[in-house]
């Protein structure tokens, strides 16, 4: 008698949006090892029968990768290639009776916080003793390292308190024990991660703690980089700034989206800070760390903001001199506050006003790129590609700010290794050098 072998089944989580939805993946996807389920994340191989699709809500375009992205694997489950499609994150915690309707091919939908429910779909157990393990999805010589969660800010345009809830702090004695178990294996870096880092400890100690974390993270042995991203500039706990100078291994970095500078877009775009405030701000920053690396984030043609209010931007960007900034055009989001107000600047001067930022940051980042033209820095190097080994200096986070490059065929490093690099050209976005000893 034949006895029929039962396939195991396997989970390719699929992954959209920023790194705060990479990390509950990678949660995820150690809640579902630790169940002994064979799981890939973002496989090229057709071979997992069970696809969950972890979304993004934040913006126009962000909504439609991941819709288009269900679509695809729906049609996968249709033609039969694919036995059960699962979505979770930010798109379905928004949408959900929405999505249901027009996704039927879908088995369930999951918001942000309904790990325990998707994983009781899947016969599994939530195992509460894991809490702060994961399966990293990054090369394992660096981290994204989720502090908290949800957010309390009123900013008009946002729509992360509607999708992540209100701002959850996780305890310092819980991420010192993350940290610990990540440099065990081999994590030499964490980016701090959050809706809102400058909150942190509100929540929970009933008073501001980043500074505090940041001296027992940067205790662990083993971790050589820590690097603060999503700081919001409103209260700003200054004291992170002195254990910035007091500890080599907290990175001279900041990111700080401060969204605008015209006084008429910051009190409608509700963010708790003026024109001057915001400038005192990044004054005080640069004078008490004076090799900090700053980077922003700004948003080009939200309701209201007119040629006026453009140029007060551009004139700042350029008095500034940001080390890195990004920029986003306005997306109409509804159930904020600025959905109730006329979406009244055209997409296409949006997008120039967006080219216009990004055209004058990149004659900057030439400039500062030029400076450093014969220095030496320590370089973390992450992998190689077209015959350099591509790394970056503690002035860059990953996959989103500039990196060094040194050829191969004329220098050694590890991957995961820091070595010293001597800058010897530069470009727009990238320096270029040679591994010192």
């Amino acid at each position: 008698m034949k006895v029929r072998s039962l396939k195991r089944d396997k989970v390719n989580v699929v992954t959209l949006g920023c790194s705060k939805n990479l990390v509950d993946s990678e949660v995820l996807m150690g809640q579902l090892r630790a169940n002994e389920f064979d799981v890939a994340h973002e496989s090229e191989q057709d071979d997992s029968n069970i696809i969950i699709v972890n979304t993004c809500g934040f913006i126009d375009n962000a909504k439609q990768e991941s819709i288009d992205t269900i679509l695809r694997y729906a049609e996968a489950k249709e033609s039969g290639q694919i036995d059960k499609l699962y979505v979770t994150g930010c798109l379905s915690q928004r949408y959900k009776d929405s999505l249901e309707a027009e996704i039927p091919q879908v088995d369930a939908y999951f918001g942000t916080l309904e790990l325990p429910q998707l994983l009781k779909k899947l016969e599994a157990d939530y195992k509460h003793e894991l809490i702060g393990e994961r399966l990293l999805t990054t090369p394992s010589h660096y981290a994204y390292f989720k502090i908290a969660e949800g957010c309390n800010r009123p900013c008009s345009f946002c729509a992360i308190p509607l999708m992540r809830g209100k701002h959850v702090d996780r305890p310092i004695e819980d991420l010192v024990k993350e940290a610990s178990r990540l440099a065990s294996m081999g994590t030499k870096e964490l980016v701090l991660i959050a809706q809102d880092l400058t909150y942190y400890g509100l929540q929970h100690y009933g008073e501001r703690k980043l500074a505090d974390l940041l001296k027992n993270l940067s205790d662990v042995n083993g971790i050589e980089w820590i690097r603060m991203q999503y700081a919001y500039p409103s209260q700003f706990p200054m004291e992170v700034f002195d254990v910035m100078n007091e500890r080599d291994n907290i990175c001279k970095y900041l990111d700080m989206p401060l969204q605008h500078i015209s006084d008429n877009m910051l009190k409608t775009m509700r963010r708790g800070i003026s024109k001057r405030r915001t400038i005192e701000l990044v004054d005080q920053i640069r004078q008490r760390v004076p090799d900090i690396a700053l980077r922003t984030t700004l948003i080009a043609g939200h309701p209201g903001e007119t040629d006026q209010d453009f140029q007060e931007l551009y004139d700042w960007v350029e008095e500034t001199r940001f080390d890195r900034l990004g920029i986003f055009t306005y997306s109409h989001e509804d159930n904020t506050h600025s959905y109730t107000l006329e979406d009244n600047v055209p997409e296409e001067v949006k997008q120039d006003r967006a080219d216009a930022i990004m055209e004058l940051q990149q004659g900057i980042s030439v400039e500062m790129n030029e400076e450093k033209v014969g220095n030496t820095y320590k370089v973390l190097f992450d992998r190689k590609e077209s015959g350099y080994f591509v790394g970056r200096t503690q002035y860059d986070s990953p996959e989103v700010d500039n990196e060094v490059l040194v050829p191969a065929d004329s220098n050694y490093v590890r991957l995961g290794d820091f070595a010293n690099v001597k800058i010897t050209d530069a470009s727009d976005f990238d320096l270029y050098g040679e591994v010192v000893n």
